[in-house]
């Protein structure tokens, strides 16, 4: 992994990954605030370029599958993020695309159940439907990402930190999150 920002906070590029419900954006624009850096989510355009299309994720997660230039087009804007630097990238590839432009990369993980019951929280949903969506999303996903790019999402060796997020309460997350940013810093 390249050390990019050498103790420079400004130039700094933590990517935090995780599957669906585990927290990924709440802690990625937390790290953002904290350390006064840019936040960049790939999720939020995918959402953005469904909405245009005036499609459900879950349609556009079917559409997406047979036309690589959805995926494209984030992917593209993540590695354009990360070569600005002072970003904190908030993604399921972030890691991925990053790829040596990263300083930190953070998997964030949760039970299954833990995580359909706070997508069902966030999306309205029953806890049988969130898990029936969400597990249909990420076998589409999973697929999606081994057909186009050959990755294994469910690879985690290109992570320096994992984090189970159900073991604290999101601002205890938080807190060990900066620790580990600011040990980082400190380090170089």
């Amino acid at each position: 992994m390249a050390a990019r920002s050498r103790g420079r906070v400004g130039r700094l590029v933590i990517t935090v990954s995780g599957l669906h419900g585990t927290g990924k954006s709440t802690q990625a624009k937390r790290l953002a605030e904290a350390f006064g850096l840019r936040y960049f989510s790939a999720g939020v355009m995918f959402r953005e370029m469904a909405r245009e299309r005036g499609l459900s994720l879950l349609e556009f997660t079917k559409m997406a599958e047979g036309d690589e230039e959805f995926d494209r087009l984030v992917d593209e804007r993540t590695r354009v993020e990360a070569e600005r630097g002072g970003v904190v990238l908030d993604g399921l590839l972030s890691g991925w695309m990053a790829g040596d432009l990263a300083d930190l990369r953070i998997f964030l993980s949760a039970p299954d159940e833990a995580r359909f019951r706070r997508i069902g929280r966030r999306d309205g949903l029953s806890l049988d439907e969130a898990r029936r969506r969400t597990l249909e999303r990420e076998r589409r996903e999973r697929e999606r990402f081994m057909r186009f790019y050959k990755i294994d999402i469910n690879d985690l060796t290109i992570y320096d930190l994992i984090l189970n997020t159900e073991l604290f309460p999101p601002e205890g997350t938080a807190r060990i999150l900066r620790k580990v940013v600011e040990e980082y810093l400190a380090a170089r």
